[in-house]
């Protein structure tokens, strides 16, 4: 398996930026994600 290119810190980062308002669409635009790999994130990183 190809190893991330997110480290948690950053990961971290990027899910925060949805709590400031900023849509999820843009974060995901910004930080070259797809939608999908954001809430993945959020499930398993987010409380």
């Amino acid at each position: 398996m190809k190893a991330s290119k997110f480290s948690g810190a950053h990961k971290a980062f990027i899910l925060k930026q949805c709590d400031d308002g900023v849509p999820v669409a843009e974060i995901c635009r910004k930080a070259g994600i797809s939608q999908a790999t954001y809430f993945s994130w959020r499930k398993k990183y987010a409380p």
